[in-house]
Formats: structure tokens, sequence, C-alpha cells
């Protein structure tokens, strides 16, 4: 069998497993979507003799992430974000830092890691992926405020999780890692993505004016995602902030000229993000087999518990500055917030793409998938127990 026929045979068996999955998700109602795929990508990566071509995480960023994040900004309600800008935006700034910050430090200081290395770990497990929450989110029925929230931090911080990876990567790669390069880095990356973000918004609005019938919006919608985000990365800033901004702008706007309303529209963004997500979560189980977790077993159980713990600190205290006396930020919804930190497919394409990179432990990717994979097991498998349990209505 040629590597075209493996490659088409891939598709195949994974548009025919997530289809499957789909139904027994949907029937069951017991194991979340993004569970079951999570799980059927362990089994991927488990099949012998490698007969699958392994997808890389530059593909990941570059073939799905954009049109998951701009379809997720698109259907994002705005009304109820503006209502719960302040949490959304500490959680999303802040809160990213505190994040990074405490993931170096602590793997630095148990599992051995170097410092830039454990920084680029802190990066890379910093922001919750909002492929992985929204899809979550959008099957149980989470209240509107605790859904914007969620639904606005995992896709700001997502931006700004990315922004910081880049800067740290850059850092290293010059040879001379510090925190002061990184942070210029650092603006410089995100400034660039909501610049370029900004533009191709309001550029699409524009060819939006002149797009008569649904197939051209469609494309026009589909160029702006895409585009939005190459645009950014040729200029070497952030795509994903970008590919943020430019929905945002899009989804803010689009309405007052007489566009998005259509179902056609919605309904291919909704096809498009399902069949992404599907095929995502189960490439990434190809690209790094499970096997390849077995000898650092240990230190993947202690960065997971790192993460949970550094998770912790700026929900339960920034949301605290945001709301002191729990008024419009109930206990239960913290709490939630808290356990809805997942890591998905994002923080795996990020780790693949420092894989063998100079200068970076090369335990730092390994560890990353595995924490990727405690958390969607983990975290989103108990999800909607854990909604029962703190009486937060779910779908039924």
């Amino acid at each position: 069998m040629s590597a075209q026929q493996r490659f088409l045979l891939l598709l195949i068996l994974v548009g025919a497993v997530a289809t499957v999955l789909g139904l027994v998700s949907k029937r069951a109602r017991l194991v979340p979507y993004p569970v079951a795929l999570a799980a059927a990508g362990i089994a991927v990566g488990l099949l012998p003799g490698g007969q699958f071509p392994r997808i890389g995480g530059s593909v990941i960023l570059l073939a799905f992430v954009p049109g998951l994040i701009f379809e997720a900004a698109l259907m994002l309600d705005l009304a109820e974000l503006r209502r719960r800008i302040l949490p959304v935006s500490l959680l999303a700034s802040a809160g990213v830092a505190i994040t990074v910050l405490l993931i170096g430090v602590l793997t630095h200081l148990t599992i051995g890691l170097s410092w830039a290395s454990a920084m680029l770990l802190g990066a890379i497990l910093a922001a919750t992926d909002p492929i992985a929450v929204i899809t979550l989110l959008r099957r149980l029925k989470a209240p509107a405020g605790l859904a914007a929230i969620l639904e606005g931090e995992s896709l700001f911080n997502d931006g700004t999780g990315v922004a910081v990876f880049s800067a740290v990567l850059a850092t290293i790669a010059a040879g001379a890692p510090s925190f002061g390069d990184a942070t210029i880095r650092f603006f410089a990356i995100t400034l660039g993505g909501t610049a370029v973000g900004l533009a191709a918004g309001f550029l699409g609005l524009a060819l939006l004016r002149f797009a008569e019938d649904a197939p051209l919006e469609i494309l026009a919608t589909l160029v702006i995602a895409y585009g939005s985000y190459l645009a950014a990365d040729l200029l070497h800033a952030s795509g994903i902030v970008a590919v943020v901004v430019a929905g945002i702008v899009v989804g803010r706007y689009g309405t007052r000229i007489g566009r998005l309303h259509g179902t056609q529209l919605l309904g291919f963004w909704n096809l498009l993000a399902f069949v992404l997500n599907a095929m995502l979560f189960i490439l990434v189980g190809a690209a790094v087999p499970a096997t390849t977790l077995l000898p650092v077993a240990g230190l993947v159980l202690v960065a997971y518990l790192i993460m949970l713990v550094t998770r912790a600190v700026p929900v339960y205290g920034l949301l605290a500055l945001s709301d002191f006396r729990g008024a419009s930020i109930p206990w239960a919804w913290r709490h939630l917030i808290f356990w809805s930190g997942l890591r998905g497919a994002l923080s795996v394409a990020l780790a693949l793409t420092v894989a063998g990179a100079a200068g970076v432990d090369g335990r730092v990717s390994v560890v990353a998938y595995g924490v990727v994979l405690l958390s969607l097991l983990l975290q989103g498998g108990l999800m909607a127990p854990v909604m029962r349990v703190l009486k937060i209505e779910t779908a039924q």
C-alpha cells in the first residue's frame, strides 16, 4: 500500500470512527464526545507497524486550528461576554502569566527541566483549549453566564498562551533565553496578531458586503479565517490572536450589514468544526503513540498535578478580585471553571512543534501530550458528574 493510499485509508477510518463515536456518545450521554475522540486517538496510536502517516504540529496549527478557533469566535455570545468582560480579561491575561510562571517554577524544581524548557512547558499548558472546552459546554448546556466566562477565557487565553509560547521559543532559539527578551517578543507578537486580525476582519466585512448568497458568504469567511492566520504567521505575529480578533470583528459587525443571518452559513461552520474536531483528536493520537508515555509516566503524573494546582491559583484568586461577594459568579461556577480548565489538541500541536528543537528538553513534548490526555480523560470524562454534584443544570 502506497503512502497516498495509507493516508486516504486513515481519513476513511477517521471519518468512520468519528461518526460511530458521535452516535454512541449522543445516545449514551455518559461520555462527552471529545473524551471519546481522545480515547480513539490513543487506540489509533497503538496500532502496530506504523501503518499510518504521522501528522506534525505545524500541520495541525495551519490546517485545523484556524477553522476551529474562527468558528468558536463567530458563535461567541458577545452580549453575555460584555457582561462578563472583567473576569474573562483577568483570566486571559494575568491568569496566563501566573500559570506559566507557576508551572515553569514547579516543573523546574520537581521534574528537573531547565528554566527555559520549564517555562516553555508552562506556556504549552497555560491556556485552556477552546476546542475541547466549547465542545463540552455545547453538549452539556451550561448556563449562559458560565458559558460566556469559559468560552471567552478559553478563546482569549488561547491567543495569549500561544503568544507566550512563541515568545519563549523564539528567545530559546536566539541562544540566550531571558525574561526581558521573551516579554518584548510577547508584546510584539500579540500586538502584531491583533493588528492583522483587525485588518483581516474589516477587509472581510467589505468583502461580505458584496456576497449576495450563502456560498459566497461561506467562501468569504473561509478566506478571513485562514487568511488572517497565514498573514500573521508570515509577519511573525500570532496567527491564533489574529483569527480570534478577526472572528469577533466579523461576528460583531457582520449582522449590522445584513450578513451572517443565514442558517446555511452557520450550519456550514458547525459542520466544519465537527469534522475538524473529530479528525484532529484522532490524528493527534496517531502523531504521538501512547507507548511513548510509558518511560515518563511518573513525570506526566507530577506535571498534571502541578497543572491542576496552578489552575486553582488564578481561578479562585482572580475571580475573587472581580466578584468578591460571589453575587454574579456563584461558588459553584468557580468550582466548575477550575475543573473545566481542559488542555486539548492545541497544546499537543504546540508540543509537537518543539519535538527535537535545539535547546529544548526532549521530554517536554511527550510530557505535554501525557498531561493533555489525563486532562481530557479525567476532567472531561467527569465533567457531567461534577456539574450534577455542583447542581449546575445540564442537558436533559
